[in-house]
């Protein structure tokens, strides 16, 4: 949403004191504007339907345009199945071995120390084979390196077994749920871009512009629309830093049209630094001559005339927060 300003109302900000009753007013000239929001799609797409046309009334809501993504239900599809995958193994480690598992290893362990049983028995025959010279030497070191064999395969079957009665460690059980988080968070931010492709107005408004047709692709941040808030219509006018000085927000003012209806305004807002300044300032007359823009909205903006007429914002000198009751009364 931005500030809109008025063509011309710079060159054209050019004020009269003048006189009502014994109250001195200052004038300055300015078009009636709006706020715009620019309606844009986050991702490239392309445009499928804009449903308005410039000039059109919306209401906040109200969807204006659509998007189009060719490869949008594939990848809402696979960042899915990433998410099913990542949440299948946290409750898998969650869940710990199953009772089968853990029989499968006590068996694997009884088979191992049986083996390993055996080598011994058979490595101890070998052994007092040798002694009687009945064996060669080749045979009782084959003996030997079954019986090694046997015993690492024991242990490591032990090891499985205190693993599977033990369950999942806590950093396996960690990492796999940053892992689903992970999948989770890519999931609703791909459904966030599906969801900013249909675009729907967030105020209530005119269409000011109409700037994409259906067929073309747009890049990220391209406007398709651009709507004016009509429900806070505004004033910009410049004024001099003398009046500046003793100007403050919301002070209530006059906004006189051209055909001469007069409605009631304040000071909303009020620029810190000059915006009209002539090329060399340094006599105190050309400090003078320093403008300052000025921000006035409508107190009943259902009266305020249609966007881009010219109106005339009538100050007091002695303008500021006091003044409401006096403005108002007039």
């Amino acid at each position: 949403m931005r500030w809109r300003l008025g063509l011309g109302t710079l060159p054209l900000a050019l004020a009269l004191a003048c006189s009502r009753g014994s109250r001195e007013f200052y004038e300055a000239r300015g078009t009636v504007e709006v706020h715009e929001v620019d309606l844009a799609s986050l991702t490239l797409g392309k445009v499928l339907s804009v449903k308005v046309d410039e000039g059109a009334t919306v209401h906040a809501g109200d969807t204006l345009a659509l998007i189009g993504q060719l490869d949008l239900a594939a990848t809402l599809a696979a960042q899915r199945a990433a998410l099913a995958t990542a949440e299948a193994k946290l409750r898998d480690l969650e869940a710990g071995a199953r009772p089968q598992e853990i029989r499968q290893a006590e068996a694997d362990l009884a088979a191992a120390e049986a083996e390993a049983a055996r080598t011994a028995k058979a490595l101890e025959r070998a052994r007092s084979l040798l002694a009687d010279n009945a064996i060669a030497r080749q045979q009782y070191d084959d003996a030997v390196a079954a019986q090694r064999v046997a015993e690492e395969k024991a242990a490591q079957a032990r090891e499985a077994l205190a693993l599977a009665r033990a369950g999942s460690r806590p950093q396996q059980i960690q990492a796999a749920r940053a892992e689903v988080e992970n999948a989770r968070a890519a999931l609703e931010r791909i459904q966030a871009n599906a969801t900013g492709l249909v675009l729907t107005t967030p105020v209530s408004g005119i269409v000011l512009g109409r700037h994409a047709e259906p067929g073309e692709v747009l890049s990220p941040g391209v406007p398709v629309l651009t709507v004016g808030e009509t429900g806070r219509p505004y004033v910009r006018v410049y004024v001099p830093q003398a009046l500046v000085s003793r100007l403050a927000l919301g002070a209530e003012v006059e906004i006189v049209t051209e055909d001469k209806r007069v409605m009631r305004g304040r000071v909303a807002a009020i620029n810190p630094k000059a915006e009209f300044t002539p090329r060399v300032a340094l006599t105190e007359q050309e400090r003078a001559d320093l403008m300052f823009g000025v921000k006035v909205e409508f107190l009943n903006p259902a009266e305020a005339p249609h966007p881009g007429l010219w109106v005339t914002v009538r100050i007091g000198r002695t303008a500021g927060p006091s003044d409401r009751r006096t403005e108002s009364s007039r």
